[in-house]
C-alpha cells in the first residue's frame, strides 16, 4: 500500500535532511540567526556635493515602521552595525535640477574595514537633464557588506562632483533620500 500523504506534524521530529527534501533546519532560521532591518532618511535638503553626507539623518519614524532587531547607530554620517554578519545596504537618492542646466554626478556607498580609510564599495553615476525644478529623479545603488567586526567595519554615503544646480531632497516626513540595512545572515 502506497502512502499518498505524510502527516509531517505528527510523524516527523527534528530537522528533515536536505538529501530527503528538507532544509535541515528545526525552525525558520539557523540556530542563533538574528534578523535585522533598519531604515534612515535625510531630513534636510541641500545642493551640490557632500562626501560624506555627515548630518541630518534620522531613523524612519513612520507609524507603520518598527525596526526588526537591533538598530543601526549613526554619528556624523558614519553608520555602525549592531552585530556581525552579512548586510544588504541600499542608498536611494532623490534629486532635481534647481536651474535649467544638466549635470552628471556620482553617488557612493563607502565602507571602512579599519574604522579609518573608506573605499567606494558601491559607486553609481547619476545624471539630470536641464528641464528644471519639479522634475525629480531617483537613483539607487546597493552592496553587500561582510561585517566581521562592528568596531572597525562601518559605512557612510556620499555624493561627489555635483554642482550647485543639483538639489538633493531631504524630508523628515518622507523617505526621499534614504538608506536601508538588512542583515542577511551570519558571517
Amino acid at each position: 500500500m502506497a502512502l499518498s500523504k505524510i502527516d509531517v506534524a505528527n510523524m516527523l521530529t527534528g530537522a528533515t535532511p536536505v538529501a530527503n527534501g528538507g532544509t535541515a533546519l528545526t525552525s525558520g532560521f539557523t540556530n542563533g540567526f538574528t534578523g535585522m532591518a533598519d531604515q534612515w532618511s535625510l531630513t534636510t535638503s541641500f545642493t551640490g556635493s557632500a562626501n560624506p553626507i555627515a548630518s541630518n539623518w534620522e531613523q524612519n519614524d513612520d507609524a507603520s515602521f518598527d525596526p526588526l532587531g537591533s538598530s543601526m547607530t549613526q554619528s556624523s554620517g558614519i553608520f555602525t552595525f549592531p552585530s556581525t554578519g552579512f548586510y544588504h545596504v541600499t542608498f536611494s537618492l532623490m534629486t532635481e535640477a534647481n536651474a535649467l542646466t544638466a549635470d552628471i554626478f556620482n553617488l557612493m556607498i563607502q565602507v571602512t574595514l579599519n574604522n579609518s580609510s573608506y573605499d567606494d564599495t558601491a559607486y553609481g553615476v547619476a545624471s539630470q537633464t536641464n528641464i528644471g525644478s519639479g522634475h525629480g529623479m531617483q537613483s539607487t545603488i546597493n552592496t553587500i557588506v561582510d561585517v566581521t567586526d562592528t568596531s572597525n567595519v562601518k559605512v557612510r554615503f556620499g555624493i561627489e562632483n555635483a554642482g550647485s544646480d543639483v538639489y538633493i531632497h531631504g524630508d523628515s516626513g518622507r523617505r526621499r533620500t534614504c538608506v536601508t540595512f538588512i542583515r542577511l545572515g551570519d558571517t
